[in-house]
C-alpha cells in the first residue's frame, strides 16, 4: 500500500497565493518522491486556485493528497457554492474568453470534478482532479 498523507495551504483572496501554491505544491512532491508529477500538477494547481481567487471574493484553500490506491488528488476550496461552467471540448479552448483553465484540466487530469462544500463557516466548492501516480 503506498504512502497517504494529506496538505492543506489557507490562502487569501490574492493572485499572488498562486505561486505560493505551485511551490508548496512542487516542494511536497518533490519530498515524497514524485518529481515526475511535479509539472504536470503544478499547471493543475495553478488554474484551479486561480479560478477561486479570480471569481470569488472570499479566503480560498488548496488541499493535496495521496489516496491509499495511490493517486495525488488535488482540490481548491472557493467560497462561491456555484458550480464551474460547463466543460468545454478542448478543441474549443482557443475561441474562448473564459474556461480554458477547465479545458486544461480536463485534458492532463486523469479526472476531475466538484462538489459542494464548507470550510471558514461559509458554503463553497471543492473543484477537485485527479493524477495516477505510475
Amino acid at each position: 500500500m503506498p504512502e497517504t498523507w494529506d496538505y492543506t495551504l489557507y490562502i487569501p483572496n490574492d493572485l499572488r497565493a498562486v505561486t505560493v501554491c505551485r511551490r508548496t505544491l512542487r516542494l511536497i512532491l518533490t519530498l515524497h518522491g514524485l518529481t515526475g508529477l511535479a509539472d504536470t500538477a503544478e499547471l493543475l494547481a495553478a488554474e484551479l486556485v486561480s479560478n477561486a481567487v479570480r471569481h470569488t471574493k472570499g479566503p480560498a484553500a488548496l488541499r493535496v493528497r495521496r489516496s491509499p490506491e495511490g493517486t495525488v488528488w488535488i482540490g481548491a476550496w472557493d467560497t462561491d457554492p456555484e458550480p464551474p461552467p460547463p466543460r468545454q471540448p478542448p478543441d474549443r479552448a482557443g475561441e474562448l474568453e473564459e474556461g480554458r483553465g477547465l479545458a486544461l484540466v480536463t485534458a492532463c487530469a486523469d479526472y476531475w470534478g466538484w462538489r459542494p462544500s464548507a470550510r471558514f463557516g461559509e458554503r463553497g466548492k471543492y473543484v477537485w482532479c485527479e493524477l495516477a501516480v505510475a
